[in-house]
């Protein structure tokens, strides 16, 4: 078997050392020596966009201007791309990235696997924590799509914790436009945070979701919480 090659490190804010190995054409990123992402296991990161894409379809509020969707986590960029592949070409899709070197990785390292998606014109990278333009924006967004750490249930960073809480959830219902969807991936379910999302004043649905798609692998769950 192909071993690992350890391409890079770097630390995130906060605590932890995020790794990026490569073996053939399989990439692996690490919180020292826990898994997060793989690149053959991008199922559920797609869910998460295509999901929160299906549900603003069937909305009965139209927007007046283009459609503004942001992403928490760039990750290795699923979501990214299959919010790319669902949207419109007047559709900005911002995507928040509290680690610099990550950006880095897609351009570089892993651009084989991002494809031509980082250089979309649709696409804006912000430098930093998703919280800040979620406190930010007022009624901005049609879909905020959060696969920031474990999920609710944080692993690599405390501070992501203020995402999940219920001034966290507040903020989100307020950046969000009427009929908009805030989606959120899990390594697992969280009936704590489903109560919380509802005292939000979202309407929730939680779906079940396979690491690799129709292919199988782990289990994870995304919610899908509607704005009325």
């Amino acid at each position: 078997m192909i071993p690992w090659s350890l391409l890079d490190t770097t630390r995130v804010p906060g605590g932890g050392e995020l790794r990026l190995l490569r073996r053939g054409g399989e990439f692996s990123i690490r919180l020292d020596q826990t898994e997060l992402m793989n690149s053959r296991q991008g199922g559920s990161e797609q869910a998460l966009a295509t999901l929160a894409f299906a549900r603003l379809a069937q909305r009965t509020t139209t927007s007046q201007s283009a459609p503004r969707i942001l992403i928490g986590g760039l990750g290795m960029g699923f979501t990214l791309r299959a919010a790319l592949a669902a949207s419109g070409p007047d559709a900005a899709i911002e995507v928040a990235e509290l680690v610099p070197a990550v950006v880095a990785w897609a351009r570089g390292a892993m651009a084989e696997v991002f494809g031509d998606s980082m250089a979309d014109p649709r696409l804006a990278i912000i430098d930093g924590d998703v919280g800040a333009p979620i406190r930010a924006g007022k009624a901005r967004y049609d879909a905020i799509l959060l696969d920031v750490d474990n999920g609710p249930d944080g692993l690599s960073r405390a501070g992501n914790d203020a995402l999940y809480d219920a001034i966290g959830l507040r903020a989100a219902h307020q950046a969000l436009r009427a009929g908009g969807v805030l989606a959120v991936w899990s390594s697992g379910p969280d009936p704590s945070f489903s109560r919380r999302l509802r005292q939000a004043g979202f309407a929730v649905e939680e779906v079940p979701v396979r690491a690799m798609g129709k292919r199988g692998g782990a289990r994870h769950l995304i919610w899908i919480a509607l704005r009325g």
